[in-house]
């Protein structure tokens, strides 16, 4: 491993770092596609790497800058040449329209950046950062996935793997960003300036994401989790668990945005149903992930311990199905009624 050799600030990342601090210059990839959950760390790592590459000052690693070269003061300003990035959906879109950073990006121009080379730099780093693409979109960007310009490298961040095209996913390296521990997120926040026993609370209710651990800490966010945790208890009695809280009838939310705040509700209920099945399997004592619900756990019908698990995997598969192109509302329904009870020949009586 040759390490790092400067600066590098990122949390977490650990199957990251083994792997570039393996590789020098000459060994990278045209394309990298960084998975997992929100607010674990993907842009972040992304945007280190970029600076790392485009670092002006000699050094022996690949990963690591100066933070005092002139690519380095440019890259912080986010006006270095050899950079772009932008988030959201990618639409075809006019070729008289500039690339824009913001939530929508067209593909001619994505194309237009893609085959540049660098101006100052040995490389051009392309950041996509939750991308999501149109139907049409991203056969428009095939041609540079399979022909790529050298020392062009775009980075795609996602959620939802599954919901992009197999000929672009199968281009690209992909590398996993799981959860990151409490320890580290409650860190991240203190450096934020939050005062640490607030910290501690938000990271510890955060199931690994920064960003969730930031949405706690404010009113809104904690209103998501309770009324995800609300939901799930009404999905386990059989009722129409009541999801206006998710907005997926929002004209003004993404598709994009509609499948993150169901992925926090899917991340919230595997919560809810591991704590389920700890207390029916190991007694009132055990301790829980969500420990502020174990009077609401306590309230929850009663089941054969083998359903219970069959409710924890449930989360798991609605998980894997929010990764494809299957609409978040009907995510939603499918993951509702896997928890509803079952109808047996008992209850039937």
């Amino acid at each position: 491993m040759r390490g790092i050799e400067g600066s590098f600030d990122v949390v977490g990342a650990a199957p990251a770092l083994r792997y570039f601090s393996t590789l020098d210059a000459g060994r990278l990839a045209h394309g990298y596609l960084f998975t997992g959950p929100a607010g674990v760390g993907k842009k972040t790592f992304a945007r280190r790497l970029a600076q790392s590459l485009l670092c002006e000052t000699p050094k022996a690693t690949l990963l690591g800058y100066c933070e005092k070269c002139a690519a380095c003061t440019l890259f912080a300003a986010g006006t270095h040449p050899d950079f772009v990035a932008a988030e959201g959906q990618i639409k075809i879109g006019d070729p008289d329209e500039a690339l824009q950073a913001d939530d929508v990006s067209t593909s001619r121009h994505l194309i237009r950046a893609l085959s540049l080379h660098g101006y100052r730099s040995r490389f051009r780093v392309v950041l996509l950062g939750d991308v999501s693409f149109t139907r049409e979109s991203p056969h428009a960007l095939l041609k540079f996935f399979e022909e790529p310009p050298e020392g062009v490298i775009a980075i795609l961040t996602t959620a939802a793997p599954g919901s992009l095209l197999d000929t672009i996913r199968s281009r690209m390296i992909e590398l996993r960003f799981d959860p990151l521990p409490a320890a580290d997120v409650e860190r991240v926040l203190v450096r934020e300036g939050v005062p640490a026993e607030r910290a501690r609370v938000a990271a510890e209710v955060a199931l690994g994401s920064i960003t969730r651990a930031r949405e706690v800490l404010d009113a809104d966010g904690l209103g998501l989790r309770e009324a995800s945790f609300a939901w799930f208890e009404s999905a386990v009695r059989g009722e129409r668990a009541d999801a206006s809280f998710l907005r997926l009838d929002d004209k003004s939310l993404s598709g994009t945005e509609k499948r993150a705040v169901v992925g926090e509700l899917i991340e919230l209920v595997r919560v809810g149903a591991r704590d389920w099945a700890a207390l029916a399997l190991g007694g009132r004592e055990v301790p829980l992930l969500a420990a502020d619900q174990r009077r609401r756990y306590a309230a929850l019908p009663k089941r054969e311990p083998a359903a219970i698990v069959a409710a924890l995997a449930a989360a798991g598969d609605a998980e894997r199905l929010a990764a494809t192109n299957v609409s978040a509302g009907l995510v939603v329904d499918f993951l509702r009624m896997q928890l509803a009870p079952r109808e047996t020949p008992q209850n039937k009586r």
